[in-house]
């Protein structure tokens, strides 16, 4: 699909759409947690219908209420497939492979598009120490597992991702784990450990952590099973920022719909707005945003890196250069982003140097976004920071494979257009 974004004026409200992160956490949680849960405002993008789909084959039934809301009935981890796949979601393959191993089946695990590039060492490293069998393709996908998982104390790596740590989380848990102990060295975006604590703490889990170094399971730990519960998925941070980055560009918006005391690690946007000198006002129930003289601004993505495409996006009308540090947690991403962002913000005009764990933005309080045609890359956030980009751009910007939105926000484009936008699809 090829997407031309026009130089537009928007303004307007909007909600922000379903967080991904909080939806497949829900996910794993009631599939994990005995009894019917109800997920309300249930997210559609890739990622979401992967889940649902995993927690199926795991075990779990599923349906959609008058309401649209989400209606999951679980027994635990009884799996009626020997295959699961993750579609292309990070998050859904470091999650719920271990809480796969929670069985004492054969299942093979499997993913699409970039996930099967992506680095699964960590399966390999840590699984036999949990009494798991595993093999897999030199690291990669597909993996071929049989537990069951048996909780004892490890040490494990947490600079890749947090992710890993989550789906360890879940599975001790649901293990009754006690008196056991994860060990975690450097730990990356600390924030989505926040984000899992909270939903396990949601469904009825309690553990105890000392500085996010270690983690602590007990009797205490587990769940309190209950019949029926009910889980809201919160709005997304990740999707929203673009929006925010959009309004401070090209026009005044107000977003509604997000949690301004989120877990989420991308709500580090707004101190980004701040520090660039938008319009900017932050309310319980809205998000006001829109233009003012926008100067560049030093920011820190080491917990957030989903937040550099949006950033990039901003630091170009920004006047000076703008310093972003956390280059080095982008490599593994759908794409290497830290090069994807460089060479595709080129062609619209926009040099970006890449200096260590430093991405340098050299931006222009005046226009100097260049019409053009750029690539997805079949990355989500590529697409849509090339789109955002072309908001105040000299002439349209086509976007090719534009589709790759689907993965996290597939109503992007919609969503821009119901702003005033002039986009073609």
């Amino acid at each position: 699909m090829h997407v031309t974004v026009f130089p537009s004026t928007i303004q307007g409200t909007l909600r922000a759409a379903a967080s991904k992160s909080s939806m497949q956490r829900a996910c794993a949680a009631a599939l994990l947690a005995k009894g019917e849960t109800r997920i309300v405002n249930p997210g559609l993008s890739n990622d979401d219908l992967a889940a649902i789909e995993v927690i199926q084959k795991l075990g779990a039934t599923i349906h959609y209420d008058s309401n649209g809301d989400l209606i999951i009935h679980s027994n635990g981890v009884i799996p009626v497939s020997s295959e699961m796949n993750c579609g292309e979601s990070g998050l859904g393959i470091r999650m719920f492979t271990p809480l796969a191993a929670l069985s004492n089946q054969v299942i093979k695990v499997n993913g699409t598009g970039s996930l099967l590039t992506r680095p699964m060492h960590f399966f390999d490293e840590i699984f036999p120490q949990l009494g798991i069998d595993i093999e897999s393709n030199e690291g990669k996908l597909p993996l071929i597992i049989q537990g069951p998982l048996k909780p004892v104390d490890i040490e494990i790596d947490g600079s890749l991702s947090s992710q890993f740590l989550t789906g360890l989380l879940m599975s001790y848990a649901a293990a009754n784990a006690d008196g056991v102990s994860i060990k975690v060295n450097n730990l990356k975006s600390k924030p989505y450990i926040d984000l899992t604590l909270q939903v396990m703490s949601h469904f009825g889990w309690s553990i105890s952590n000392e500085s996010y170094h270690t983690f602590h399971f007990s009797k205490q730990s587990s769940v309190k099973y209950k019949d029926q519960r009910t889980c809201q998925v919160e709005g997304d941070w990740s999707g929203a920022a673009f929006l925010l980055v959009a309004g401070a560009i090209a026009g005044g918006i107000v977003i509604t719909g997000l949690d301004v005391f989120s877990a989420q690690a991308d709500k580090a946007v707004l101190q980004a707005l701040m520090s660039a000198g938008c319009r900017l006002s932050v309310e319980e129930k809205q998000i006001e945003v829109g233009p003012m003289p926008l100067k560049a601004f030093h920011f820190n993505a080491t917990d957030c890196p989903d937040l550099f495409p949006p950033l990039v996006a901003l630091a170009a009308y920004c006047e000076g250069t703008t310093v972003i540090e956390g280059v080095n947690r982008l490599a593994h991403k759908e794409s290497n982003r830290g090069l994807t962002l460089q060479e595709e913000f080129a062609k619209l005009g926009i040099e970006i140097q890449l200096q260590g764990d430093l991405m340098l933005i050299k931006g222009s309080s005046e226009s100097k976004v260049k019409k053009a045609t750029v690539h997805s890359r079949h990355d989500h956030r590529i697409a849509m920071a090339c789109a955002i980009a072309a908001l105040k751009s000299d002439g349209p910007v086509c976007i090719e494979e534009a589709e790759a939105i689907n993965k996290s926000y597939p109503d992007f484009f919609e969503h821009l257009k119901s702003l005033g936008a002039t986009i073609n699809i």
